[in-house]
Order: C-alpha cells, then structure tokens, then sequence
C-alpha cells in the first residue's frame, strides 16, 4: 500500500517532459509581462501574444491550465502555462497583458494570488 501511494505521489507531482508539477495550491505574488515583449519567443517556442492568456511558470508543463486569483478582491482569470519565469525573485507567476488587465492590476504592477491547478 505505500508503495502504491508513492507511485501515486510521484505521478501527481512530475509530467513526462521531466518538469516538476505543483500539488495543491500555491501563494504568492504575480507580476506581468510588459506590452513591448509581444512577439517574442517563449521558451515553449510559441510567441508571447500580450492579448492571449497565458503565463510563465518556473516549473509547470507547459499547456498546464491555471487559474489565478487575486487574493484581496477574489478577481481570478484562467490562464495556459507557455514559458518559463518569473526570472526576479519573489515572484510567483508572470501574466500577459491581457490577463493582467482582467486581474485590474496594471496600476499595482504586482499583486498577491493563488493557484490552482486545473489540468491540462
């Protein structure tokens, strides 16, 4: 039976491109992407597109679907993993432009949320 629950464990916690997946929500603080970015490469090889929703994780699957929600007015939007980052410290995720704007949070710039993971 352990040896069961650690398959198990292992399986939530890691996807087949060797990327580290994150079990449970997390907490932290989400900054964006600036407006003169768009159209460059994202490390999954797709250009960022300030208009789309997506984000950059430093460990999520890319394609992992996330919903992001702010924790001082409850506001969340759902966004698609398709780079890697935030590369400044104490950063948790980095929208796009689009979901930053359905976050309200262009005027912070930075703002505290929680994950949740919702699958690919």
């Amino acid at each position: 039976m352990k040896q069961l629950f650690a398959l198990l464990l292992v399986a939530t916690c890691c996807s087949a491109n060797g990327d580290q997946q994150v079990v449970g929500p997390e907490e932290g603080v989400a900054s964006f992407y600036a407006d003169s970015l768009d159209g460059n490469a994202t490390a999954s090889g797709e250009k960022y597109d300030k208009g789309a929703m997506t984000a950059a994780h430093r460990t999520l699957a890319f394609g992992t679907k996330v919903r992001v929600t702010r924790k001082d007015n409850g506001q969340s939007v759902v966004v698609v993993v398709n780079d890697r980052g935030p590369h400044s410290e104490g950063l948790l995720i980095d929208l796009s432009g689009a979901a930053a704007d359905k976050l309200d949070m262009r005027a912070e710039g930075r703002v505290e949320v929680k994950l949740e993971i919702l699958g690919k």
